[in-house]
């Protein structure tokens, strides 16, 4: 195969001048869809317990039970109404449609053999008897030991009373054996295709998580002493705010996770100190500002994801990464994401790469005067610079000559649970969704990734905010994990397709903008960071895809996930790392050879980028004569609401 050659002259040149469009203010957001629903909070609860008694005022237990019900009508208001007036709709069909034939698989197995079936049904009756004998042995007053012992680590049953009263003990270990025998089952499938166990294994982790009996009054102790004793005042409240939340929502329930009224970007959140320096139709850059005399010659550039906010690399001056860089000496640019809408709607990768890595190379260079940059890229944003970067190999251009990767997947063969949500006919609904508006609501990608975590992000919100009617405290990570964003559509429609559904990337068939992609081409520098806990790019999927490169690189491991285990500050010593060898074999045999250090990796990537270029110059203010700032950071683009 003869491929074609591109001297180095003919770099693609970007179109870097000021038209109107890309000098005005951005858009203002679309408009939200109005809804007339109101939720105002009830009025606090008169009484507790009567404490004459010790029981319920049940004149005032069931005045709150009829405003239950009337609250409860309101509710279910919110959540009608957006249907009935063809604002919303139930896209959850092709996902029950994909539970309903993946549990079907796995019971085709248990099923298809009288053995099996006996093994199965017996190992589920023998728990239960044992189970029945012990609470049997507690009513009786014998201290006998669980059949499924307590676990500390589960926040749902940390209240003593699980534990105590063996009526509730029984309902927490008879939940624990019914899901762990499920999950054998499915486990043990073993006819059964991998990627079938996989999906029955996350439908089936929704299904268990929300039968838990904590969720429910009856069920869990503390629930149902703390309506006993407000006489249902907190189903009240909390009935309100499921109707705020689903109004909020316009039908579908966005669950508050945080108290976001707490917070303001530019001021105790993506406060770092900076300017926008350019904008287009995609992005706004920012410089920030330096608090070094000498910086390091060679500039940063971080990509972050579009999938989120940015600000997530900069969530307060303890957990900010960008500040991290700054005083490090680094001279850090930073691209922002536009939150997209139905102008966006044609904007695939080659787009993305344009405008939002090739532009802003070309500003840098213009602004520091350099020709060599250093990138750096998060997830997704991570994912389309290795694209980018085997794009330029294939052009031989050489701009940037050094590469962090932050749980950035390459390789989609072992993608983790996001998968379960990819097939053909997953995507064509999706597609169809995203061709009536140009872009798929931030709403469904937030759900997406809340079920990846249901016990966390879900069931213990539904528990304190609609059961026990507390609002959820002020949190910073939560509060940048609400503030979704769209995709669009043919972005995300390639994304989607070439990336998890045909890994086109990996096998080197990938093609941008007329040139089939080979990683192996790209041989500069890699700092490539995995997390040993990330449910959205799996260690073992970022281990694979790093062995695609082809020059040298320091594969890093971190404790915690994909979140936690990227923003742990420097002075933190919460979680470890692990460094070894170029990513060679299985991640398994690479970590038993690895090394592990305590505290965060920060100080290691640190170290490890200065030495690239170890030159320094003077500190650089944001912006020059032909790019001057045009307004402070974080930006217009980032404040964007979905």
């Amino acid at each position: 195969m003869v491929t074609k050659k591109h001297p180095r002259s003919k770099k693609k040149k970007i179109n870097l001048g000021r038209p109107a469009a890309m000098t005005a203010a951005p858009p203002p957001p679309a408009e939200p869809i109005a809804t007339t629903i109101e939720a105002p909070l009830p009025e606090p609860a008169k009484t507790g317990f009567d404490t004459a008694s010790n029981k319920p005022d049940f004149d005032v237990l069931s005045q709150n039970l009829a405003r239950l019900v009337t609250q409860g009508s309101k509710a279910l208001t919110a959540f009608l109404q957006p249907f009935e007036t063809g604002q919303a709709r139930n896209d959850m069909t092709e996902q029950v449609v994909d539970a309903v034939q993946s549990f079907g698989r796995v019971a085709e197995y248990w099923l298809g053999d009288p053995l099996r079936t006996v093994e199965a049904q017996k190992t589920l009756s023998s728990n239960f008897l044992s189970l029945w004998a012990h609470t049997l042995r507690r009513l009786s007053g014998e201290d006998d030991a669980p059949v499924v012992p307590y676990d500390p680590s589960d926040k749902r049953y940390a209240a003593p009373q699980w534990r105590d009263s063996a009526i509730f003990d029984f309902l927490r270990q008879a939940h624990a054996i019914t899901t762990n025998w499920a999950n054998d089952l499915v486990a043990g499938a073993e006819t059964t295709d991998l990627e079938t166990r996989t999906k029955a294994q996350f439908y089936l982790r929704q299904i268990t998580s929300a039968l838990s009996p904590s969720n429910f009054v009856a069920t869990n102790p503390e629930l149902l002493h703390e309506t006993l004793a407000s006489n249902a005042e907190n189903l009240v409240r909390g009935a309100a705010f499921l109707t705020e939340d689903i109004a909020a929502g316009q039908g579908l329930l966005r669950i508050r996770q945080s108290d976001s009224s707490q917070f303001e970007l530019g001021v105790n959140m993506a406060a770092a100190p900076g300017k926008v320096v350019y904008r287009n139709d995609l992005i706004e850059l920012i410089q920030y500002e330096p608090t070094t005399e000498q910086v390091f010659k060679r500039p940063l550039v971080i990509i972050p994801p579009w999938i989120n906010k940015f600000y997530i690399l900069d969530l307060n001056p303890q957990k900010s990464f960008v500040r991290f860089a700054v005083e490090q000496g680094f001279t850090v640019f930073l691209v922002s994401w536009v939150n997209p809408d139905a102008r966006h709607r044609d904007m695939g990768f080659e787009a993305y790469i344009q405008h939002g890595i090739d532009a802003p190379l070309s500003v840098i260079e213009a602004i520091t005067g350099e020709q060599k940059i250093a990138a750096l890229g998060y997830c997704v944003g991570g994912t389309l610079l290795a694209i980018a970067l085997a794009l330029m190999a294939r052009r031989q251009q050489d701009q940037i000559d050094s590469v962090t990767f932050l749980t950035t997947q390459t390789d989609f063969a072992d993608a983790g649970d996001l998968k379960v949500f990819v097939s053909e006919s997953m995507i064509t609904a999706v597609e169809e969704r995203m061709a009536e508006t140009g872009y798929l609501d931030g709403g469904k990608m937030a759900t997406v990734f809340n079920m990846l975590r249901p016990n966390d992000l879900i069931w213990s919100f539904v528990v304190n905010n609609y059961m026990r009617g507390k609002a959820p405290l002020p949190f910073d990570l939560l509060t940048w994990n609400s503030d979704s964003t769209r995709m669009a559509a043919a972005n995300h429609s390639f994304y989607l397709r070439q990336c998890y559904l045909k890994n086109s990337l990996a096998k080197g068939e990938m093609v941008i903008d007329g040139e089939t992609l080979d990683l192996h081409q790209v041989t500069v520098p890699i700092y490539n960071l995995a997390t040993r806990e990330d449910h959205i790019a799996p260690a073992r999927s970022v281990f694979n895809g790093a062995k695609l490169f082809g020059g040298d690189m320091r594969y890093v491991l971190a404790g915690s996930g994909h979140i936690a285990g990227v923003v742990n500050p420097a002075n933190s010593q919460k979680y470890q790392y692990w460094t070894g060898s170029r990513p060679a074999g299985t991640l398994d045999d690479w970590l038993a050879g690895a090394t592990e250090h305590k505290g965060s990796w920060w100080n290691d990537w640190a170290e490890w980028l200065a030495k690239q270029a170890p030159a320094k110059v003077p500190a650089r203010k944001p912006g020059s004569v032909k790019f001057p700032p045009l307004c402070d950071a974080p930006g217009e683009y980032v404040k964007v609401k979905s």
